[in-house]
């Protein structure tokens, strides 16, 4: 398991690296986590937008000797949207995703196969002239919409619900912006919430809450890395991976939370997605025998459907009567 992550965040960092030449792309810029240095600095400046994408597949057999399912459907959707202030030192990048997934079947029914909340907001002050080092904030919440469940044969296990679990991270540190489609956010200090708020979930001691307990509160080490770039011709990609590393409770085994999102653009209104999201947390224990042992865990998903670009901009101008324009950064 440590082998297939130290691969993957290898490939990770060597994508980061070779990729810093490249032209930044339209779609790139408006889904990153940050924005270029604007050189007029009398208005306060608002960059909007987003993506939505839509996949749908569907599937159906009659008489099929080879066996299957008779009907068969599934629904994943990603939204995304975004909010980047910039007024001279200060910077403040916002940032909305929400996944949702469903598959109905004739042999196993109605069931969710992707739910993510992600909200993540981070402040800048810059240090130095050429705006590559911040102090800065940071907020993020991770949890989900719906209840989950995990199934054997035909039987539902309750396994989660919204804000069961949830993830709080708050935090202070230095980010380190080299450019536009680049950033490295490490904290010395961070407090990490596991919140459990649901009574069933919480009796069972479930995602390294006490058992009986619905919070549990950390304080450590964390760093997140973000990056998005046009890799190829119309094929976009936009990572994040989050690493926190608890003072008090066994520090080396280190928490991991990696999204990844590949798009593929047809043309104006379809792509291709390939989304890839990998979780490690040493007190999340549902592997191995009687499911006591923490494991790598894995989700993803391929689509293909409906693509639109939510990218607009706006300006909030203040008393000022001099007009500034808004650089098309990151």
């Amino acid at each position: 398991m440590l082998k297939g992550v130290t691969l993957l965040l290898t490939v990770f960092c060597l994508n980061t690296v070779y990729a810093q030449d490249l032209v930044v792309a339209k779609l790139r810029s408006e889904t990153s986590r940050s924005i270029k240095k604007d050189t007029d600095t009398s208005n306060w400046n608002w960059k909007h937008g987003g993506l939505y994408n839509l996949n749908v597949s569907q599937s159906s057999l009659s008489n099929w000797a080879a066996g299957g399912d008779n009907f068969n459907m599934t629904i994943n959707s990603f939204f995304n949207y975004f909010a980047f202030y910039k007024k001279e030192r200060q910077s403040w990048d916002n940032n909305l995703d929400v996944n949702l997934g469903f598959v109905q079947s004739t042999s196993q029914g109605g069931r969710k196969n992707d739910d993510r909340l992600d909200l993540l907001s981070k402040y800048g002050y810059k240090m130095d002239t050429v705006g590559k080092w911040y102090v800065s904030g940071l907020f993020n919440f991770r949890s989900q919409l719906f209840d989950g469940y995990s199934f054997s044969g035909t039987k539902a296990n309750f396994t989660s619900s919204f804000f069961a679990p949830a993830y709080m991270i708050i935090s202070a540190g230095l980010d380190y912006k080299p450019d536009n489609n680049f950033s490295i956010f490490f904290s010395p200090l961070t407090s990490r919430t596991t919140l459990v708020l649901n009574k069933t979930l919480s009796n069972l001691g479930k995602y390294g809450v006490d058992t009986g307990r619905m919070i549990k509160r950390e304080t450590g080490l964390f760093v997140t890395v973000n990056y998005s770039k046009a890799i190829a011709t119309n094929i976009y990609y936009r990572g994040r991976a989050d690493f926190f590393s608890n003072y008090y409770d066994k520090p080396e085994n280190v928490n991991f939370f990696m999204t990844n999102l590949f798009t593929f653009k047809i043309n104006k209104n379809f792509s291709a997605t390939y989304n890839l999201d990998l979780i490690y947390d040493d007190k999340i224990r549902i592997f191995g025998p009687n499911k006591k042992s923490p494991g790598l865990q894995t989700k993803s998903i391929i689509g293909i459907g409906y693509f639109r670009n939510l990218a607009v901009k706006k300006k909030l101008v203040d008393t000022k009567p001099k007009a500034a324009s808004l650089s098309s950064g990151e």
